[in-house]
């Protein structure tokens, strides 16, 4: 399975799918705001990363305006399904790896996959 879950209006996922361009011309690509994520599909990811909380993004202006307490594993599961902005951003599914965000590190490592595949 090659998928890539991004945000089709945040311009750093635009510029990194842009910069591997050919890398990636076979992947299916999901646009999180025009297509839900479904337990199932965030299910699939938790499996890859080990945990949901390596899947939120504590970044989201949204997660700042919620309530401190302590977070579970089952509130990252139930408040991605919710909201989009929550999802850290892109998500890469190469077979069974998964690259998550889109820092430096994240994006050289899945180049070095990509190339090497």
């Amino acid at each position: 399975m090659y998928k890539i879950y991004y945000l089709s209006t945040c311009s750093t996922c635009t510029r990194i799918i842009n910069n591997l361009g050919p890398l990636i011309k076979d992947f299916d690509q999901v646009d999180i705001k025009n297509n839900s994520l479904t337990f199932e599909v965030i299910d699939q990811m938790k499996n890859l990363c080990g945990s949901y909380e390596a899947l939120f993004s504590k970044r989201a202006l949204k997660f700042k305006t919620l309530p401190k307490k302590e977070w579970q594993e089952t509130d990252f599961r139930m408040l991605i399904e919710q909201e989009y902005t929550f999802l850290k951003r892109p998500v890469f599914i190469v077979g069974e790896a998964i690259f998550i965000g889109n820092s430096p590190k994240v994006i050289a490592a899945l180049r070095e996959v990509l190339v090497g595949s």
